[in-house]
């Protein structure tokens, strides 16, 4: 049942984490960013936490990933009072390139209609 309880874990650090930036994070470079999903070695000794960012500016989602490492320590502490597991994982904020792909794809969609 290991399989179970890293899906679970996972899930739950995607929701702590949504509170805590919204919440506890000050930072205005994380504000209105989205966890979009969280990957948990099956050790759960670290995490991938991705999230997409409504702009696709390259200055924007530079200083977003910047204020994500500066706030690490903050989170992975505030999320180890909220876990009820032994030892809080590792965190890692990765950019979720699939929401971006998506709105490429839905431009190219729309070109090609325009076309027409």
């Amino acid at each position: 049942m290991p399989n179970y309880r890293v899906g679970r874990v996972s899930q739950e650090i995607q929701r702590e984490v949504n509170d805590i930036l919204q919440k506890r994070v000050r930072d205005p470079r994380v504000q209105g960013i989205t966890i979009t999903d969280v990957e948990v070695t099956g050790d759960l000794q670290q995490a991938t936490v991705y999230y997409s960012t409504l702009s696709e500016d390259e200055k924007t989602v530079s200083e977003t990933q910047e204020g994500l490492n500066k706030a690490k320590g903050l989170v992975r502490k505030e999320l180890g009072s909220r876990l009820t597991i032994h030892k809080t994982p590792e965190l890692f904020f990765a950019r979720d390139e699939s929401v971006a792909y998506g709105n490429h794809i839905d431009e190219l969609l729309n070109q090609l209609k325009n076309n027409d």
